[in-house]
C-alpha cells in the first residue's frame, strides 16, 4: 500500500468514526448497506456532520466565517482531489468517484447558512431549507447507491 492509499484509508476511517460518535442510529443503518458502499455513506455523513457542527456548536467563534472557510475548502478539495482535512479528503473522494453534483453540495451549504440566523421562514423558505439540509443528503447517498450513473438522476 502506498502513502496516499494509507492516507485515504485513514481519512475514510475518520468519517466512519465521526458517524459512529455522533449518530448511533444512522451508523447502525449504514451497517445494513452493502459493504462496498458503506465508506461512501460514512464520508457523506462525516462531511454534513462537520458543517452542522460549525453551525450548531461553535458559539464563541464567527460561525459564518468558519462555514464559508469550510465551504471554500470543500470545493478546493474536490477540484484538486486532495485535502489535509481527513473529513474533506474522504468527502472529495466520494464526490469525485460518484459524480455528486455540486448543486447538491451548494444547496446544503445554503441551508447551513440559513441555520446561522435562526429566522422564522415562510413555506417556500422552509421547503428550501429542508431540501438543502436533509433531501440533498439523501440525494448524495442515492448517487452512491446508483454508483454515480448520470443516467440514474433522481429529482
Amino acid at each position: 500500500m502506498n502513502s496516499i492509499e494509507l492516507y485515504n484509508q485513514n481519512a475514510l476511517a475518520c468519517s466512519r468514526h465521526t458517524t459512529r460518535k455522533y449518530s448511533t442510529s444512522f451508523s447502525l443503518g449504514i451497517r445494513l448497506l452493502a459493504p462496498e458502499i458503506r465508506r461512501a455513506v460514512y464520508a457523506i455523513y462525516g462531511f454534513v456532520r462537520f458543517a452542522d457542527e460549525i453551525v450548531d456548536t461553535f458559539h464563541e467563534h464567527d460561525k459564518s466565517v468558519l462555514l464559508e472557510r469550510f465551504r471554500k475548502e470543500t470545493y478546493l478539495s474536490i477540484d484538486e482531489g486532495i485535502s489535509t482535512n481527513p473529513i474533506l479528503q474522504s468527502f472529495q473522494l466520494v464526490v469525485n468517484e460518484y459524480s455528486i453534483d455540486h448543486e447538491l453540495i451548494e444547496a446544503f451549504f445554503e441551508s447551513m447558512a440559513m441555520d446561522l440566523d435562526h429566522k422564522i421562514y415562510d413555506r417556500k423558505k422552509f421547503e428550501s431549507y429542508v431540501y438543502g439540509s436533509a433531501e440533498v443528503v439523501g440525494l448524495m447517498c442515492l448517487r452512491v447507491f446508483y454508483k454515480g450513473d448520470p443516467k440514474a438522476t433522481i429529482h
